[in-house]
């Protein structure tokens, strides 16, 4: 955890903001389309920005969500901050910086940024869908068990509850670093899901007496 001070204190620089350390830093990567859940965080900004955090958008997509969003940070600008671009160094800064990561998609078939995101430290906050649901567990109480926060309902309402979940946990930060410490040592490389599926071919070549080998 030693770089995760200077990756959030380098981020929050970069979008030219200040967020004390009692402050979470939400960080989102996107596309800014429909499917990835920006309409009901658009129809929820208002409740959210009432919240102690900071929230970071980066990512290009529908010419509507530009138009909102921008008009958003200019409401907003000490909370919110807005890059309509495509920036690999900046996207896996926000993943690295950032204490949350938000994905409330839609739909997700699969999904790679809560992962890099876990790797880093930063705990995801996701609706449970697809890719989403398969490797994010909802944190219990304390934050003994699981990896993230999730919601199931596409909705404002369900959006804005998980967040403030999130927001509330982040005021432990013995239980928030113990959670990062646990989650940077999930493995969710090919080493593992290979050998995942290896068993699993095994298994099938067995059952019709077939022989296979390394």
């Amino acid at each position: 955890l030693s770089g995760k001070d200077k990756n959030r204190s380098r981020l929050l620089e970069e979008y030219g903001l200040k967020s004390g350390p009692d402050t979470p830093v939400i960080g989102m990567v996107s596309r800014l389309v429909d499917q990835k859940g920006f309409d009901i965080l658009a129809e929820s900004m208002e409740k959210i920005m009432k919240m102690d955090l900071t929230l970071l958008i980066l990512g290009t997509g529908q010419e509507k969500y530009h138009r909102i969003y921008t008009k958003l940070q200019k409401k907003y600008p000490d909370k919110l901050g807005v890059r309509l671009e495509y920036d690999n160094r900046m996207a896996h800064l926000i993943e690295a910086g950032s204490d949350f990561f938000l994905m409330p998609s839609r739909y997700e078939p699969c999904g790679l940024n809560q992962m890099y995101s876990l790797s880093y430290g930063t705990i995801p906050i996701v609706r449970a869908t697809g890719g989403l649901k398969d490797t994010v567990n909802d944190l219990s109480a304390g934050g003994k068990k699981g990896n993230g926060f999730i919601f199931s309902e596409y909705s404002g309402e369900a959006l804005v509850g998980t967040i403030k979940r999130a927001v509330d946990f982040f005021g432990s930060r013995d239980a928030v670093n113990k959670v990062r410490k646990r989650i940077m040592k999930e493995d969710h490389s090919w080493k593992n899901s290979a050998g995942r599926y290896l068993d699993v071919y095994r298994r099938a070549v067995g059952k019709n007496g077939i022989m296979l080998t390394n």
